[in-house]
């Protein structure tokens, strides 16, 4: 099964009642190869609006950072935990995002990244299946599945935090010299989750 098709064979889901208040379901774009996926929480109002995931201000910023490190969007694939908007962009209940993830988890099996960087809280606890904090696993490599889940602060945390601007900076070079070194982490620097 190729992305494509999975995405026809969701894209009129109505497992939760996201469903009710989406304008479009929002599955993910990009670069169905791609070694690398980022992954945010759920899409917002332009998210919702569009049918395409980050295209708002924090989209502008993942593309910028992406940029500074020589890639394109082209060369990725985007996604998200939920793939309707929460109304008022609230955060995702529990049972919508344990009736969406299996929707992520197959997108993942399709593309066979290297490397999954999750954006922000909701998508780190959700892939890594542990209740932390952003800040604490912020720009370290943990093994799950197949790939390597990269922790990093969603760009929108920049938009009301300045300061978290070269942070993300930060954690884009060290995405730079991963990828640089055929995505070869030091052993020192990964934790392992099944």
């Amino acid at each position: 099964m190729k992305l494509k098709q999975y995405y026809e064979q969701i894209k009129d889901c109505q497992l939760c009642d996201l469903s009710k208040t989406r304008t479009h379901l929002v599955f993910g774009e990009g670069n169905p190869n791609a070694r690398i996926v980022f992954v945010g929480e759920a899409p917002g109002k332009n998210e919702d609006l569009q049918g395409k995931p980050f295209v708002g201000a924090a989209g502008k910023i993942l593309t910028q950072l992406l940029e500074s490190i020589g890639l394109k969007r082209d060369d990725i694939y985007i996604a998200n935990v939920l793939k309707c908007r929460p109304p008022e962009n609230r955060n995702p209940k529990p049972e919508e995002i344990e009736t969406c993830i299996p929707h992520l988890w197959k997108q993942l099996e399709l593309i066979q990244p290297k490397v999954v960087c999750t954006l922000g809280n909701f998508a780190t606890q959700t892939l890594l299946g542990k209740k932390i904090g952003i800040s604490k696993v912020r720009g370290k490599y943990f093994q799950v599945k197949d790939s390597f889940v990269f922790p990093m602060y969603h760009p929108a945390a920049t938009l009301h935090q300045g300061g978290l601007r070269e942070v993300l900076k930060e954690d884009f070079k060290t995405l730079r010299d991963f990828i640089n070194q055929s995505l070869e982490p030091n052993p020192d620097s990964v934790k392992y989750y099944v």
